[in-house]
């Protein structure tokens, strides 16, 4: 059976309260559709000062997704830790991890924006040695111990119910990030499909005597919708999809490589490119059937702030024609 995965950052480019907090609500809805339909994940992000609302608190967004499910894992893609009081999301994530038995799974990211480091008081020629100490707080805050913080003793409580503690992951697309992830110990996860980034981070894992694992994108990452007339659905909703890769287009800088970075600059050119695409219930499971075991669907509904109906629509073509055929 393919594997299931519904992404939420709910981008909203009007400033409209009541019609975002009915997205949000949507949202919540459709997560516990996911959930009730075999869904293996549920992805969130994090972005600041975004002028479209890109999703800003994915803890508060993950805890309100794991207490309406039971067994979709959460996975949030990426946390930007530096921004943070780590002292604040160990306990966070502790407290996510024993609700929800273990279901949150964190990338944790250095992030790309110096206006977000800017707004949040924090220096973005120093991010390099936050998210060092960031990330070694965590690591001691979950084994529950005492242990020495900016000059005083700290202790974190709860301890988790993950052990040795909760998954996660570094993400990066640098050699950098790739070091930091051996020398912790922790597994890594290159926001683009980079061979030669696993590579050196296998060496550095050996180098540092850590055993670690990468994980990442496929070649060909898709951001999935589903419509009887997908002619009709890009005339309707192409304006959103474009709205959205545009935007996360203009943040990119050319050290900085993702799997969902379109370079399209008008809705016609973003068909073409793929990233987005838009297939009828047959071609999806078409699709399936030639990737085999490997089969993975990212659908993302409510993208760029479509219309909830028409996210929906979606939603039940892939969870009503295509899952019982694959």
């Amino acid at each position: 059976m393919a594997m299931s995965i519904a992404r939420f950052n709910l981008i909203l480019p009007e400033n409209d309260p009541q019609k975002h907090s009915d997205m949000f609500k949507a949202a919540l809805e459709m997560v516990s559709y996911c959930d009730d339909n075999g869904f293996a994940m549920i992805t969130t992000e994090e972005h600041h000062g975004a002028e479209n609302n890109w999703m800003s608190t994915p803890l508060l967004f993950a805890g309100m997704a794991l207490a309406r499910t039971k067994n979709v894992g959460l996975n949030i893609s990426a946390l930007l830790l530096p921004l943070h009081d780590p002292l604040r999301v160990a306990e966070d994530i502790a407290v996510l991890d024993l609700a929800s038995g273990g279901r949150l799974t964190t990338i944790l990211g250095m992030g790309y924006r110096p206006s977000e480091y800017a707004a949040h008081g924090k220096s973005w020629a120093d991010r390099g040695a936050l998210m060092d100490e960031c990330v070694d707080t965590l690591l001691k805050a979950w084994t529950g111990e005492p242990f020495e913080y900016r000059g005083t003793t700290v202790r974190v409580t709860p301890r988790p119910l993950t052990q040795p503690h909760p998954v996660v992951l570094l993400g990066g697309t640098s050699k950098p990030a790739a070091r930091r992830a051996a020398r912790f110990g922790l597994p890594m996860f290159p926001a683009a499909n980079m061979p030669e980034l696993e590579a050196y981070y296998y060496e550095q894992c050996k180098e540092y005597g850590t055993q670690g694992f990468l994980m990442m994108p496929g070649v060909d990452t898709v951001m999935l919708f589903v419509a009887e007339d997908p002619d009709k659905a890009w005339a309707e909703i192409g304006d959103h999809l474009f709205h959205e890769s545009w935007t996360y287009h203009t943040w990119q800088t050319s050290d900085i490589r993702s799997a969902v970075h379109s370079h399209a600059t008008n809705v016609d050119e973003l068909r073409a490119e793929g990233i987005y695409q838009i297939l009828t219930p047959e071609q999806v499971i078409a699709r399936a059937k030639e990737q085999g075991a490997l089969a993975a669907f990212n659908l993302h509904p409510l993208c760029g702030g479509m219309p909830i109906d028409t996210a929906w629509e979606s939603l039940h073509l892939y969870v009503e024609k295509v899952l019982p055929n694959i």
